[in-house]
This record gives structure tokens, sequence and C-alpha cells, in this order.
């Protein structure tokens, strides 16, 4: 008999679910503490939350028989998944169960937009009667660009197109083939927003889209353009948002999210032009029901010996592989992360991993789903974890392949090659023992480096002084270049320059860098090491 421990209020259908297994006991203790759950948890075998209860350390290190926490949501940022991976407990979501609810409430603030629903509804209650004022706009014949096409941007094109509205679409992962099957039109993140008679974005909080909407991006788009954002604060820059209105370029937007929350006092909130709500996209019935229903079905199937595909961390693996394996599973995020900031364009259609040597002998999926954990986290990181990565990888078009070989310089090495619209990229790399990773090769350039949280990565012409002027401007940023290597194929030819730095390099540094040396390219580069 599995034993479940429920702490958090759940629905009432979620809660059936578990009731029905004849192989499952579930005891309820609402609103336990930390010290109370760790009195007890001993005696489960899982524990199911969701927001309220923070799964920490001594929880699960508590949990001597825990196998599995399951979280009836998205998010899991009340559980300590390093430390519930370290003690072996697999983690769960329910990703998918608020997806139609968030594409319901987009489009629902979308016509209350278009319409001037919100404030329409405020003049009455103030006692006016104010027909002419609010005329609105309607939604057939005009463009919607989709910023972020995921599962919740693809049901709000779904939708768009059946109000009769022309869809055009931005995700970096968005092929042509997959663009002909949604019947929509894929471009650049400029073109969609450039066309677009309403915006709306879709797209998980990365470093990559933090203001991805600003003061640029508003200058390409058309005069009277609506936007929305159902999806994470932090996307659209409000400060460059509240110039756009104030000149003119935006003639209304609705916000369910925003940078600071709650939004009390949020400046954008004294415009006329903004309908806003405090942060309600995924708060149905529905929703609450559908998570707590998906993520009970998951709990109930792991217990049995099953699997789950909305696993958040990875599962052990049999001790021998485990060993064999672990530091090339690092080694493979690293190479996926290093790479995807590498590829040209704004699309990516294939990714390759390549394996050799003692590796290759191994079961190749842990490494290549580390590899696209790197890779996508960057575009769909609240999507991505080591398990549901070739779904999320499929989904969005991208094709994977593997390929082996024995020999190699190293006992074992592998390299991630992906394939984009405009041009490809390949990041080779290695574990070499007691000195540990290293980047090896660069789209054929030979490279010595181990990767660091933070680097810099220039292309060049091999001249004399390049080395010399970018530590220069590096040092008047305060920024420390802890390790340094040059690779070029000939003397006086196309050279690049890889160095790990202390600390974040900013744009402006960057910036300093492209202008003073007249560099083909400068990348500053983030990786997923601590």
């Amino acid at each position: 008999m599995h034993r479940i421990l429920v702490t958090d209020p759940l629905s009432e259908l979620g809660l059936q679910k578990l009731l029905e297994a004849t192989d499952m006991e579930v005891v309820q203790h609402i609103g336990a503490t930390e010290d109370e759950i760790c009195a007890v948890i001993a005696d489960f075998d899982a524990l199911l939350v969701r927001s309220q209860t923070k799964v920490t350390p001594a929880i699960l290190q508590a949990g001597k028989r825990l196998q599995v926490v399951g979280r009836a949501g998205v998010g899991v940022d009340n559980i300590d998944v390093r430390a519930a991976t370290k003690a072996g407990v697999l983690v769960i979501n329910a990703p998918d169960g608020n997806t139609i609810t968030t594409a319901e409430f987009t489009f629902a603030m979308m016509l209350a937009l278009a319409r001037n629903i919100a404030q329409a509804h405020l003049s009455l209650h103030e006692g006016r009667w104010e027909r002419s004022r609010f005329q609105g706009v309607e939604l057939r014949g005009k463009t919607i660009g989709v910023v972020g096409l995921g599962r919740i941007g693809a049901q709000v094109a779904k939708r768009a197109q059946a109000f009769g509205m022309d869809v055009v679409a931005f995700d970096p992962f968005l092929t042509p083939a997959r663009a002909d099957k949604l019947g929509l039109k894929a471009a650049t993140l400029q073109e969609t927003i450039s066309v677009a008679d309403f915006i709306t974005v879709h797209t998980p909080l990365t470093k990559e889209t933090r203001h991805l909407i600003s003061d640029k991006e508003f200058a390409l788009m058309k005069p009277g353009v609506r936007l929305l954002n159902c999806a994470r604060g932090g996307i659209i820059d409000e400060a460059a948002l509240i110039r756009a209105l104030d000149a003119g370029i935006v003639s209304g937007v609705a916000l369910d999210v925003f940078e600071e929350e709650p939004a009390v006092g949020n400046p954008l909130l004294s415009y006329d032009q903004v309908i806003a709500t405090p942060h309600l996209g995924a708060s149905t019935e529905e929703a609450q029901v559908n998570v707590a229903i998906d993520v009970a079905d998951g709990v109930v199937k792991l217990l049995r010996g099953g699997s789950y595909p909305h696993t958040v961390n990875l599962p052990p693996l049999p001790a021998e592989t485990q060993q064999a394996l672990a530091p090339f599973v690092e080694l493979a995020e690293v190479l996926g992360s290093f790479a995807a900031q590498l590829v040209p364009g704004d699309s990516i259609v294939q990714a390759h991993m390549h394996y050799e040597g003692e590796i290759a002998v191994h079961t190749l999926d842990p490494m290549t789903r580390s590899a696209l954990k790197g890779l996508l986290s960057h575009f769909h990181t609240e999507e991505v974890n080591i398990l549901s990565a070739r779904l999320v990888a499929d989904e969005l078009g991208v094709d994977i392949t593997e390929s082996k070989s024995q020999s190699t310089s190293h006992p074992s090495a592998m390299r991630v090659t992906l394939k984009g619209k405009t041009g490809d990229v390949t990041v080779a790399g290695t574990v070499l023992k007691g000195h540990g990773m290293r980047i090896e090769e660069i789209n054929g350039y030979p490279v010595d480096v181990a990767p660091t949280a933070t680097m810099l990565m220039t292309w060049h012409r091999d001249r004399p002084g390049i080395i010399g002027r970018v530590g220069s401007v590096l040092g008047l940023a305060g920024i420390n270049i802890a390790s340094m290597q040059v690779g070029r194929l000939e003397e006086g030819g196309q050279a690049i320059m890889l160095m790990a730095v202390d600390r974040p390099v900013a744009e402006d540094s960057v910036q300093a860098i492209r202008d003073a040396m007249d560099m083909d390219r400068v990348t500053y580069i983030e990786l997923p090491l601590a």
C-alpha cells in the first residue's frame, strides 16, 4: 500500500482520482507546517502540494521512503528541486492544465480592449452615458502578432483565426512546416510587431525575453497598435510602454501581469487606455481541476512504476551508468546552452548530438535530453526539464538526431550542432579527469577552455593588439578575465576569442568592444553553472 500526504487544498476531483486507487492510502494534513510535515513524512511515499507548502531540504531529508513530490500547478518555486534530485525524489507538475484557460483569458482581454468594455463599464457605473466616446474596432480582418508560439500562443492563434484575423507569429523554433500546419505566417520579431494591429506575448521570462518589447520595438509598431501581456511581467518594458502611450504609438493595453506584483500604484494604471487584472490568467475552476487531476494521475502512475511526461528532475540511473554519465550529462547541458546563444538567426530547425568514445556505449538519452534542456531553456524555461525536453522539441518542430563513434582523442567526447535558417553552429567538449569540463572546438576553431557561468566570445580578423584592447575595455568596466583562448585556422585570417569573465558583462561594454575593434561579432554568454 502506497501512502500519499496532501498538505494543500486540492480540487475534489483531483482527490477523487487518488481515493479511487485501491492501492493508495491518502492522508490530508492541510496547512501543516514544516516541522509537522517532517514529523510524519517518513511514513509516506508521495507528497502532494499546491503553492502554500514549501518543500524544503529538511522535509526531503526526513522523507526516507519519499519517491514523488507532486505540484498541482505549473511552477515549482516552492519545491527545492535540487535537494529533491539529490535525495532521489521525483518532482512533477501539471503544465498543460491551464493552457486553454490562459488562452481564453487572453482572448477575453483582447475583445475587451477592442471594444473598450472596461472603460465603458466604469463610465456607466459613474453615472455617464457616453456611447460615442467608446467606439471600438472589429477583430475581423485585423492582423494579430503572436510573440511566442508554445502551447498557449498556439491556442490564441487558433482562436484568432476563428474570428477572421490574420495571424503572424514569431518564435525562435517556429519552422515553415509547423507554420503551414497551423495556418499562419512565420516571421521575425521585427516583422511580426511591425505589421500587427494587435500584439500578444506568450514567452517565458528569461534573460533573452526580459524587455523583449522596448523602445526599439515600439518604434517599429503601427500607430494605434493594441498590446496584450497575459504571460509574464517583464517581457514588456513598462517604462518604454509608458513612453509609447504618451507618444500615441500604442492606443490600448491589456495587462494581467506586471514587472512588480502586487501592482497597486503602478503608473500604468492611471492611463485610460490601459485595462488590467491582478494575474488572473490561470484562475478558473476548470484549470484548478485540471492541474489537480493531472498531477494526481502522475503520482499514481509513478508510484506504480509507470511514467509521467511532466517530471521536473532526472530520475536516478543505475549506479554504474550514473557514475559514468553524470559529468557528461552536465557537459551536455552546458554545450546545448552555449550553442543556443551562438546559433545565427532566430530559428532552430535541427539539433544533432554526436558522442564519441566510452560514453557512446551507454544510453545516449540522458545526455541528449540534457543538451536539449540547455538549448530550449533559453526560450521555454517554464516548459522544459530533463524528461520533457524531447516532447517540447517535438512540439516546436525541432528535428533531433544522434550519432556515435568509438574514435576520439579523449576517452570520451561529445559535440552539439544546431542548424538554423541562416547558419549552423557546432560546439564540442569533453570531461578530463582532474580538470573537469572543457570546450575544445567552436565551428572548427580549436580552443581549450573550462566553461564558466559568464563568458564573452568574439569573431574578428587575426591581427596584433586585439587581446590588449579587449582587456582594456573590460578593465575599465571592472571586469576581470579569468582565462582566455584564441582560436584561428591560419595566421591573419578569421579568428575567435573565448574569455571566462568573473561577472556579467553589460551591453554597453559589449557594444564598446564591437565599436573599438571593428569586431565581426561579440556575444556575451551565460551558462547553467553555479
